[in-house]
């Protein structure tokens, strides 16, 4: 029953995930990077995790996608109320309501009163503030644990990144207990592995 269960929800979600692929905008991130996101759970069995900046709730459809078959949750941080509805109908509509704790608040707040442990987070909302998101989540996050953050590309050919994704790439890269890379394939996604 479970497997079926399961498998009815995979079909759900990706059937949303289709239909509104070249749909989505308002901040949200593109469909390479949900997948990225979505295999780095899965890979690593991830259970807990934050997302800060849910826009109208792409990147946490495939995270909650992935918990759905770790058994894990995600806590999802907006400040917009607008985006906060539209996203919790589209959670409803793809299925995946029940992975998702969302919460409509101010994450620079929140973020600093959230209990762990964490295994994954995913950073997507004001990128100088990056570093401070960091900060606050790194003491709670577990050792093996992951903290993404989107719109992270290095500098390359004369191309510079987002403004405040360049100092939070300097930033993690120069710590010892993480290891940091970035994959270009979508919006620019940095990866630090807690050691």
């Amino acid at each position: 029953q479970d497997i079926q269960d399961q498998t009815e929800l995979d079909v759900k979600v990706q059937n949303f995930l289709n239909k509104n692929r070249n749909r989505w905008r308002d901040l949200n991130i593109p469909y390479s990077d949900g997948k990225l996101l979505y295999d780095i759970i899965i890979k690593n069995g991830y259970t807990n995790g934050v997302e800060i900046g849910t826009s109208t709730g792409h990147s946490a459809i495939w995270i909650a996608w992935a918990f759905s078959k770790t058994g894990g949750k995600l806590i999802t941080i907006v400040v917009q109320e607008d985006r906060y509805r539209e996203a919790l109908a589209n959670f409803k509509e793809a299925g995946v309501s029940e992975f998702i704790d969302a919460r409509l608040a101010d994450a620079h707040t929140l973020v600093k009163e959230l209990k762990g442990p964490l295994d994954f987070v995913f950073s997507d909302a004001d990128k100088d503030w990056y570093i401070q998101y960091f900060k606050d989540l790194s003491p709670i996050l577990m050792n093996g644990g992951c903290f993404t953050a989107h719109n992270v590309r290095p500098e390359s050919n004369g191309r510079r990144g987002m403004a405040g994704t360049r100092e939070y790439l300097s930033y993690v890269k120069s710590l010892s207990d993480y290891t940091t890379t970035v994959d270009n394939s979508g919006g620019g996604l940095a990866i630090s592995y807690k050691n």
